[in-house]
C-alpha cells in the first residue's frame, strides 16, 4: 500500500470535495482518499498494484477537476507559489471590482423606481416611455457582470455534465435561468409592453457579483487560516556565513551540508541545527518552542534553526540540513496535520455528497408546484432561483477544516505540535492522562538537594565528594560534580579511582581513601553509619539517594541527589484535574520514591516499579475500563505506549522514537503544555460545532423559506439576491467564527 498527497484545483465548495473523494473511493485498489477543502489537498491510500498515480490523476481530471502529485519544493517554489498565489488573488479582486462597478448602475435602473423618494433618471432609460431601452440597457449591463464571473459558468456546467453538479452548477442553472428568461422577455416588448414587468436581470447580476464577494472574502479569510505555517517558512534566512579555511562566505543556506562551520552574528537568525562550536549569545526559539524567554546558549548547546541570535557572535556546527531540520518537521507536522480530516467532519461530507443534486431537486419541485397552482412564470422562476442559490453547500465543507488549521496553527504558537484533525478531536474526549515520572514530571536529570555534615564544613564535604566523582560516568556522580561546579568549588585530581558497580566509588584524596556510595556499599564494607542513619532513612522517604562519604573508615557525611520535580508540574497536574481528567503517574522507581513524587504533585493514582516493555500493557488496562488514555513520555522506552494510547504525547526534549510514535509533540519540556493541548482541542471541537451548526441552519432553514412554504401563510417570499446575500454570509461566517479560535488564551 502506498500513501500520496495530491493538489486539487477546480475545486469551490464541498460538494467538489465530495465527488474527488466519490470518484477516487471507487476506484479498484484504493483504500482511503480524503479531500481537504480547506487546503485543496487530496491524501490517497492505494495498492500500487493495483492503481498509479496516473490513473488516479486521469479519474480526478474525468470528474472535472484536476490532480497533481504534490512534491517536496524548494525554497524558491514555494516562494514562487506564494507569488502566483497573491497574483490570483489580486485577479479575482480586479473582476469582483469590475462586476461592482457595472452592477450598481444597473441596480440604479431596474430597481430605482421602486423605491419611496425620487430618483433621477434619463428619459431614454425610462420603464414606461421607453421600456426597450430600459431593457437593454439591463441586458448589456447584466452581460458584462456575467462576463467577470464567468467562472461560475464554466466550472458549474462543466462538472454538472460530468455528473457532478457543485456550487458552482447551482449558482450557473439559477442565475442563468433568470437571465434567459429576462431575455426572453426583453425580446417580446416590442410586441407586448407589460413584458418590461418581468425582467430579472438584477436578480442574475447582484447574485453573481454577491457571490463574487463571498468567495473574495472567503479566500481572503482561508488564507489567515494557514498564517502560521507561513510564519515559520519565514523564519529561515536563505543565506549563511560559511566558515571555510579561516574566511567568511555568504552562501544559499541549500548548499550547507552537515557539519559545516557557520558563523552567526548578532541580531541574525540562526540558519540551520546544530552545536555552539565557539562563542556564546542568548537565543530567542519563542516561534519553535513557544517558550518566551530567550535561552542563554554556549559551546556545547544545541540550536534551532529559525531561532533569533540577540548579543554574541557564535560559531555553529551544522547537525541537520534540508528536510531534517526541526523547522523543517514542525511545518511538515503542521501541514500534514491541517491536511488530515478529523471523524467528525463526516457527517458534513456525507450531506454534502448528496446536497446538490438534492437541492436540484428540491427547486425542480418547488417551481412546479407553484407552476400547477397556477402562479405566472416570474413567480416561479423567483422560487427556482432562490432556492438553488440560498442552498450552496460552501459553509458546510469548510466549517471542520478551517477550525482544525487554525487550531493547530494556534497549538504551534504554543509550541503544541498536533499531528491530525483526529489526534485534536479525540483529545478533548480524554478521562485519564499518565504521566512518566522521569524526564516528564521530574527534570530527568538529578541534582544534589542536601548536604549532611556533622565533621567538614559542607563545601569542603562536597568539595572532596565531587572530585573523587570527576572520573565517574554514572549520572548520580556527574550530579554531585554539577552541584560543586554550580557552587564554583575548585575540584582536586585524585587517583587509585575505582568503580564499584552498583554500589559507588573508591579513590584516594590527599593521600586518604575515600568511598562514596549507597547504602550497599556501606554494608558490605561494614561502616558505622552512627547518627546518620536516621538522617539517611529519611532523605529515602522523600524519594532521595543519599551518597555516604566515608573517609578512612569514618562517615564524614550525606550529599544527598534526587531527580527534582519540574516548577511547573504540581499547577498543571492540578490544571489537568480541574478539567475532569485523572492524573496517573507512571514510574519504574520504588514505591516508596514514587509515593513521595506522587504526594508533591497531587497525582490521582501512582503506578510504581513498571518494567518499561510493560508501560504499554498499563495502559491498555485503562483503556480496558473504557477510559480514552492520553500517555505522556519522552523516552525511547515510552514508544509502544505511545503508540497504544489514544493520543501519544511526547515531550520536545525526548527522543526521536518517542516523537515518531506519538500524536502530540510538545516542544517545551513543560507539562502546562498537557493542560493546553486539552484546552486547546475543547476549543476546536467547540467551534467546528458551532460552525456545522449555523452550517446546517442556515441551509435547512433558508431553503424552505426560499422555496415559498412560508408564502402561503402571509410569509415572506424571499428574492434571489437576499438568497445570494445569505449563501454568501453563511460561508464567511463560518470562516470568520473559526478564526476567532486565535484569539483564545490556552492559560
Amino acid at each position: 500500500m502506498k500513501t500520496e498527497t495530491y493538489n486539487i484545483k477546480g475545486m469551490t465548495c464541498a460538494s467538489c470535495s465530495s465527488a474527488v473523494e466519490r470518484v477516487t473511493r471507487k476506484m479498484d485498489g484504493v483504500e482511503v482518499s480524503n479531500v481537504n477543502l480547506a487546503t485543496n489537498k487530496m491524501t490517497i491510500t492505494y495498492d500500487e498494484t493495483k492503481a498509479s498515480p496516473e490513473a488516479i490523476m486521469n479519474k480526478v481530471d474525468r470528474a472535472g477537476f484536476s490532480a497533481s502529485l504534490e512534491v517536496v519544493e524548494t525554497r524558491e517554489e514555494k516562494h514562487e507559489e506564494k507569488l502566483e498565489a497573491e497574483e490570483e488573488q489580486h485577479k479575482i479582486r480586479l473582476r469582483l471590482i469590475g462586476a461592482i462597478v457595472f452592477a450598481v448602475p444597473l441596480l440604479y435602473i431596474s430597481m430605482g423606481h421602486m423605491v419611496p423618494w425620487p430618483m433621477p433618471l434619463p428619459e431614454f432609460l425610462h420603464m414606461h416611455t421607453n421600456p426597450l431601452n430600459f431593457a437593454l440597457a439591463q441586458l448589456i449591463l447584466t452581460t458584462i457582470v456575467l462576463i467577470f464571473g464567468r467562472k461560475f459558468y464554466i466550472v458549474g456546467f462543466r462538472t454538472l455534465f460530468r455528473g457532478h453538479p457543485n456550487m458552482d452548477s447551482l449558482v450557473a442553472i439559477g442565475t442563468g435561468s433568470a437571465f434567459l428568461y429576462s431575455l426572453v422577455m426583453t425580446i417580446r416588448i416590442p410586441g407586448d409592453a407589460h413584458a418590461v414587468d418581468q425582467l430579472y436581470y438584477e436578480s442574475a447580476a447582484i447574485v453573481v457579483t454577491l457571490v463574487m464577494l463571498g468567495k473574495y472574502m472567503e479566500s481572503r479569510s482561508k488564507g489567515k487560516t494557514s498564517e502560521a505555517i507561513r510564519k515559520l517558512m519565514e523564519l529561515a534566512p536563505d543565506v549563511a556565513v560559511l566558515l571555510r579555511d579561516g574566511k567568511e562566505e555568504e552562501v544559499p543556506v541549500e548548499q550547507i551540508q552537515a557539519n559545516d562551520v557557520i558563523l552567526v552574528r548578532p541580531g541574525t537568525k540562526v540558519p540551520l541545527d546544530g552545536v555552539v562550536k565557539q562563542g556564546a549569545s542568548s537565543v530567542d526559539e519563542s516561534m519553535l518552542t513557544g517558550e518566551s524567554i530567550p535561552v542563554e546558549k554556549e559551546a556545547g548547546d544545541e540550536v534551532i534553526g529559525g531561532s533569533m541570535n540577540y548579543n554574541g557572535a557564535m560559531q555553529v556546527t551544522v547537525t541537520h540540513v534540508g528536510s531534517d531540520t526541526t523547522l523543517a518537521k514542525i511545518i511538515k507536522l503542521m501541514e500534514d496535520a491541517q491536511g488530515k480530516k478529523a471523524p467528525i467532519s463526516k457527517l458534513a461530507d456525507t450531506v454534502a455528497g448528496y446536497f446538490v443534486p438534492a437541492v436540484l431537486l428540491i427547486a425542480v419541485v418547488a417551481a412546479v408546484i407553484w407552476g400547477i397552482a397556477g402562479y405566472p412564470a416570474s413567480f416561479v422562476l423567483r422560487i427556482f432561483v432562490s432556492v438553488l442559490v440560498i442552498a450552496c453547500p460552501c459553509a458546510l465543507g469548510l466549517a471542520t477544516p478551517t477550525a482544525i488549521m487554525v487550531g493547530t496553527g494556534l497549538g504551534a504558537k504554543y509550541g503544541i505540535l498536533i499531528k491530525s484533525g483526529e489526534a485534536l478531536e479525540i483529545t478533548h474526549k480524554v478521562g485519564a492522562v499518565i504521566l512518566d515520572k522521569t524526564g516528564t514530571i521530574t527534570e530527568g536529570k538529578p541534582k544534589v538537594t542536601d548536604i549532611i555534615s556533622g565533621e567538614v564544613p559542607e563545601d569542603e564535604l562536597l568539595k572532596l565528594a565531587a572530585s573523587c566523582e570527576v572520573p565517574s560516568e554514572h549520572p548520580l556522580g556527574q550530579a554531585i560534580v554539577e552541584g560543586a561546579r554550580e557552587r564554583g568549588i575548585e575540584l582536586q585530581e585524585v587517583v587509585e579511582f575505582q568503580s564499584l558497580t552498583g554500589k559507588g566509588i573508591q579513590a584516594v584524596y590527599d593521600g586518604k581513601q575515600i568511598n562514596i556510595g549507597n547504602l550497599r556499599m556501606v554494608e558490605e564494607l561494614q561502616f558505622d553509619l552512627g547518627e546518620y542513619q536516621k538522617t539517611a532513612d529519611e532523605l529515602a522517604e522523600k524519594g532521595q539517594t543519599p551518597m555516604f562519604v566515608i573517609r578512612e573508615g569514618q562517615v564524614l557525611g550525606i550529599v544527598s541527589v534526587a531527580d527534582t520535580v519540574k516548577k511547573t508540574s504540581k499547577e498543571a497536574i492540578d490544571k489537568i484535574r480541574s478539567l475532569g481528567v485523572k492524573v496517573y503517574m507512571l514510574t519504574g522507581d520504588n514505591k516508596r520514591t514514587a509515593a513521595y513524587i506522587g504526594k508533591q504533585v497531587d497525582a490521582d493514582e501512582v503506578i510504581a516499579e513498571v518494567l518499561p516493555q510493560d508501560k504499554a500493557s498499563v495502559v491498555s488496562s485503562l483503556q480496558k475500563e473504557g477510559k480514552r488514555v492520553m500517555m505522556v513520555g519522552d523516552g525511547i522506552n515510552d514508544a509502544p505506549a505511545l503508540a497504544q494510547a489514544d493520543v501519544g504525547v511526547a515531550i520536545g526534549s525526548g527522543s526521536d522514537i518517542a516523537m515518531e510514535s506519538s500524536d502530540v509533540v510538545l516542544m517545551k519540556s513543560d507539562l502546562m503544555d498537557v493542560f493546553r493541548a486539552i484546552k486547546l482541542s475543547k476549543s476546536t471541537i467547540r467551534n467546528i460545532k458551532e460552525n456545522l451548526f449555523w452550517a446546517f441552519i442556515f441551509n435547512t432553514c433558508g431553503i424552505p423559506v426560499a422555496a415559498g412554504l412560508l408564502y402561503p401563510f402571509g410569509g415572506p417570499l424571499m428574492s434571489p439576491i437576499i438568497a445570494g446575500l445569505a449563501m454568501s454570509f453563511s460561508s464567511v461566517f463560518v470562516v470568520t467564527n473559526a478564526l476567532r479560535l486565535r484569539t483564545i488564551k490556552l492559560k
